[in-house]
Formats: structure tokens, sequence, C-alpha cells
């Protein structure tokens, strides 16, 4: 029996559910939600989820400030994998911690990164999470090309070492902040190219982070564009989640700082489109927008993306 669900629970836009209770779903959900905490325990973030009607949620494996954490247990692996609400979330990934830096040039800082990622990735994987978002490092100074090379023999490093885990890291677009790399579209494609095993890797991308790295969205046809770039240069494909943000900094400004959708710099144009396209559709869409306990923010901002859907 606990094979059979491990099966249907592999792929992270499929749902647990016997064939009979599929009919009673919709055909294409809008896969929209938020990321969800994992306080009081990683299966809580479902609860949280669903007490909004997300269909889709991010969440973190463990406490995103620290670097390691001791393993989930049998019980805690369980109680998410089997929680009653889980089948009605249509895509459940996760975001690895803020702390990794592949590119890291202090010594301890770099071995601490890449045991940190490979722990990460073997929860996610037993949490049965098809993919952990990543931001791909900052060079510190030593240069972009130098950066690139560091954090794609640290990829190479952690997939080498686990050979059996089906969880792919997510490369996320960056905003460019200080020295992070990942804030245009050819250094993920530079990454993605050249790595052992490509296939293991895919993208996240964000909405605040490339409007703040120079890519102008704010407009539906800058929006159209910036995709069609995103496609020639790294290829839909491989996107796998979008973050929706809006942005309280300027296009290109290169900080990082999230706002509630249609009220930032970027405005409710390239969510207008995101929600409409047919090709994003089985892509999970996530906010990252500030809120607190009783997740009202959320709330507002899943109602005016879901009323951009409807007004297609």
């Amino acid at each position: 029996m606990k094979k059979k669900e491990t099966v249907k629970r592999r792929n992270g836009e499929t749902r647990p559910l016997p064939i009979r209770r599929l009919a009673a779903s919709p055909i294409h959900p809008i896969l929209l939600g938020a990321h969800m905490s994992i306080a009081g325990g990683v299966n809580m973030a479902i609860g949280r989820a669903r007490s909004i009607n997300c269909t889709a949620m991010q969440m973190f494996v463990k406490n995103n400030m620290q670097w390691f954490a001791r393993p989930l247990t049998r019980d805690e692996i369980r109680t998410f994998l089997e929680h009653q609400q889980r089948s009605e979330l249509f895509s459940i990934f996760a975001h690895a911690n803020y702390l990794i830096n592949l590119a890291a040039t202090n010594g301890q800082f770099h071995a601490n990164s890449i045991r940190s990622l490979s722990e990460e990735l073997v929860r996610a994987d037993r949490l049965e999470l098809p993919f952990l978002v990543l931001h791909p490092g900052a060079h510190l100074g030593a240069g972009e090309e130098a950066g690139l090379e560091k954090i794609m023999e640290s990829i190479d490093r952690v997939f080498s070492a686990l050979p059996k885990i089906k969880t792919r890291i997510a490369l996320e677009t960056t905003a460019g902040q200080g020295s992070c790399l990942g804030n245009k579209f050819e250094q993920l494609a530079y990454i993605i190219s050249r790595v052992r095993e490509p296939e293991r890797l895919c993208v996240c991308l964000d909405t605040a982070h490339v409007f703040a790295a120079g890519y102008d969205i704010a407009s539906e046809a800058s929006a159209r564009k910036t995709f069609r770039e995103f496609d020639r240069i790294v290829g839909l494909h491989r996107l796998v989640a979008i973050h929706l943000n809006d942005s309280k900094t300027g296009c290109g400004s290169r900080v990082d700082r999230h706002e509630h959708i249609g009220k930032g710099e970027i405005g409710v144009a390239p969510f207008r489109v995101i929600m409409g396209d047919r090709r994003f559709r089985k892509i999970p869409k996530v906010l990252e927008t500030p809120k607190g306990k009783e997740l009202r923010e959320d709330v507002m901002n899943l109602k005016t993306l879901q009323s951009l859907a409807r007004n297609q």
C-alpha cells in the first residue's frame, strides 16, 4: 500500500487520489497559492494553505535561517504524506534556505552550503516534493565567470553524491542584488548547459526579481516579450514554478523587495498575462508577498490574481 502511494505522489502536479474521486475536481485547476510556514511541523503548512483555498504551495523543509537540522522522523514524513488535505493541493514544492551560497569564496561557508543543500534535497525527496527552489549564489567579488564555474562544480558535486534523489533543483531568477548571480537568463542557461546532469535542473521565475534585474514586464507587451526571451535563452520547458510578486523597487534597481500584487512598481499587467496564458496553466504560481499570521494579505492577493484569470 505504501509503495503504491509513493508512485502516485512522485509528480508534484498530480494528486494521490483514487480514480473514482478525480471527476469531482476541475480538469484544469488553476495552480495558485502561496509560500506557507512550517511552524509546528512540515505537515502544518498543508492546513494553512488549504485554509485559504490554495491549490499550490511552496514551503521550506527546515528552518530557513539555519544551516542544518535533525533528520525528519518516519512519523513526520508519514503525517505529511498522509495528511487528509494533501490531495487538495495539486502542487507542493520546496524552497532552499537562504544561507546557501554555492559560489561562496570562504571554504567553510562553501562546505556548509554543499552539506546544507544536500540534506535539504534528501528531506524534500522523502516528502516526495518534485523540486527545491534555489538561489544560484553570489560570487562575492570573485567575478561572474568564476562564480558561475563554482556554482556548476558545486551542483555536480551535490548530485554525484545523491544519485537516487529524484527531487530536482529549480534555479531561481534573482534581482542581481550585490554580487548575486542568476539575474540574467543567460547565466541560468550557462549553468544548465554545462553541468553533468542538466536533466536534474529546472527554473523558477520570480516576477519581482526579473523586474528588478532589468527586464521590463510592466506592460502586457513587454511581459510577453520577456517570456519570449526566456523561452529563447532558457526554454519554457524548463520553467516549473513562478513566484508572483510585485516590486517595491523600480525596473533595473537590482534591489529585492516584494510588494502586494498591483501595489508596486510593476502593476497588474504581467500578472494578467501569466494568469491567462495557457502555457502557464500547469505551472504552479505562488505568492511570496508580505503577510501576517492570519494570511489576510494572501487572501487579498489571491483574489486579485483570480479576478485577472476570470477576466481573460
